[in-house]
């Protein structure tokens, strides 16, 4: 599996305000069934910045794209997205590591 770290942003382009925060809690609802799935495996909400930070565990970047895009308010979200992955596996020579 690949740990993605995604912060997300809302940008309500293309609807007004209201609308937006009409449509959020279908956002959240689609949110809560990828954790509840394991898709998301942390999930924050960035005090003082609209948006938020999720971990996402995936089998692949297709998997990863699939769960943002498909998302309800996706359209008035702007993604964010950092691949991790763990320390050991990280060669500061730029050789492969193990």
């Amino acid at each position: 599996m690949a740990l993605f770290a995604v912060i997300n942003d809302a940008t309500p382009t293309g609807i007004s305000a209201d609308e937006f925060m009409r449509r959020l809690p279908e956002g959240f609802v689609y949110m809560k069934g990828l954790i509840d799935k394991g898709v998301i495996v942390h999930s924050w909400v960035r005090v003082g910045e609209s948006g938020g930070l999720n971990i996402f565990d995936v089998s692949s970047h297709e998997e990863l794209l699939d769960a943002l895009y498909s998302n309800p308010i996706s359209p008035h979200l702007k993604f964010t997205v950092y691949p991790l992955t763990e320390v050991e596996a990280f060669d500061p020579t730029g050789g492969s590591a193990g």
